[in-house]
């Protein structure tokens, strides 16, 4: 049974949507480096892909998934950008951050606003609703995080989207809204 934002009860999964072509790499189990591996090598096949821009890739996109298991990733989702040669993708991580004490949706904004300008960064932060609940976003132009309040005051879904070459503009943007606006609690 899935839920929607009024359930109070702590949600024991989640469901989300994600592309087909998109590569899920399960960053809760400890083959994620072949899996990793696999997504490379797949996406130089056949390609005329220097060795050293292979190399740059994997060791890109390790550093990426080894930041986001020590951050409470789950799962990191690759969908390659170009077709010519270049393997650097979009991609999605998706992460579990444990309440910390109460912690409002609010509040996150808040604290998100006031690092954002500290930073000087040019990141738009607001605040959504999404079927799965209120949610806190942070747009720049190449990047879109999502902060999902869970229900049963549980913590926060954090899904990060990067999109380096093109950007989130355009296709890319409803494809991310489309992908974040799918989450669904399952109860």
């Amino acid at each position: 049974m899935t839920a929607g934002p009024g359930s109070s009860a702590p949600p024991k999964d989640y469901q989300l949507l994600v592309p087909r072509d998109w590569f899920r790499i399960d960053l809760t189990q400890d083959r994620w480096r072949g899996q990793l591996k696999t997504f490379v090598d797949r996406q130089a096949e056949g390609k005329n892909v220097p060795a050293e821009a292979k190399q740059e890739a994997w060791a890109t996109l390790r550093n990426t998934a080894e930041a986001g298991v020590r951050g409470g990733a789950l799962e990191f989702f690759l969908r390659p950008e170009l077709d010519d040669g270049s393997v650097m993708p979009a991609s999605l991580i998706v992460s579990l951050i444990p309440r910390t004490g109460p912690v409002t949706p609010q509040d996150l904004l808040e604290s998100f606003e006031a690092k954002e300008q500290q930073k000087g960064r040019a990141a738009k932060v607001s605040a959504v609703g999404l079927p799965a609940g209120e949610t806190v976003l942070i747009l720049t132009s190449t990047s879109m995080d999502l902060y999902v309040h869970m229900p049963g005051a549980v913590g926060y879904l954090a899904l990060a989207f990067e999109v380096p070459v093109t950007g989130i503009t355009g296709p890319m943007y409803r494809l991310c809204t489309s992908i974040a606006e799918s989450l669904r609690w399952v109860v």
